[in-house]
């Protein structure tokens, strides 16, 4: 595991807040943030699609992705502890052999990971301290859509909440969180040769983005 999120991940998101996550799915579906990406995305087309999350959790997102016509999806985590709350879920929906599981920090080993249709990192450009490298390498993966959420920078109390957090994380060993300027996530995707078709608030935390590869 790399700089990416502070030591203690594994500890931080295992099995524990892994049955918290299903739980709430179970009941109320997706949050609305990630609504949000899955709707955008399936006006865009997904039919037969391969789809890449990094940081895909017990794999909501991809079992959403999945009704909307996406074929196939592999998920790249940090962390173990999330893959049995995954299974059971994928089990339910009848699509285990359609979701593939892979662990490791997908910055560093970008190269063993197939490129895709359409690549998600929901509520994870936070965890990394470089975004350059992190949406860089999920833009340069996406051969069609990337659609990412983060939070927002620009308001003195959510500033101030993540500098608290981080405090307190770094004393018992929690995971730190990165306000990255949303310009500059937009800029390194556009960068890499993609439009942006949605760039909005959800919500008083999160910011969703979503982007195109031109044709």
């Amino acid at each position: 595991m790399s700089a990416c999120c502070a030591s203690g991940y594994e500890r931080f998101f295992g099995p524990r807040q892994a049955r918290r996550d299903a739980k709430r799915y179970r009941r109320r579906g997706l949050d609305d943030t990630a609504r949000m990406l899955v709707d955008e995305l399936g006006r865009r087309g997904l039919t037969g699609a391969f789809a890449l999350e990094v940081g895909g959790g017990v794999g909501a997102l991809e079992l959403e992705l999945l009704r909307k016509g996406v074929e196939r999806a592999t998920i790249v985590e940090l962390s173990h502890g999330y893959d049995e709350e995954a299974g059971k879920l994928a089990r339910e929906a009848g699509v285990q052999e359609r979701i593939e599981r892979r662990h490791g920090d997908f910055v560093e080993e970008q190269s063993l990971v197939d490129p895709a249709d359409v690549v998600v990192m929901h509520k994870v450009v936070c965890c990394y301290p470089d975004p350059e490298r992190l949406v860089g390498a999920a833009a340069l993966h996406s051969r069609r859509l990337l659609a990412l959420s983060f939070p927002r920078d620009d308001a003195w109390w959510m500033r101030l909440a993540v500098r608290l957090g981080n405090v307190w994380f770094r004393l018992v060993g929690g995971v730190e969180t990165f306000l990255h300027e949303p310009a500059r996530v937009v800029a390194i995707a556009e960068g890499a040769g993609l439009r942006t078709v949605l760039h909005r608030r959800s919500g008083r935390i999160w910011r969703v983005a979503v982007f195109e590869r031109a044709a």
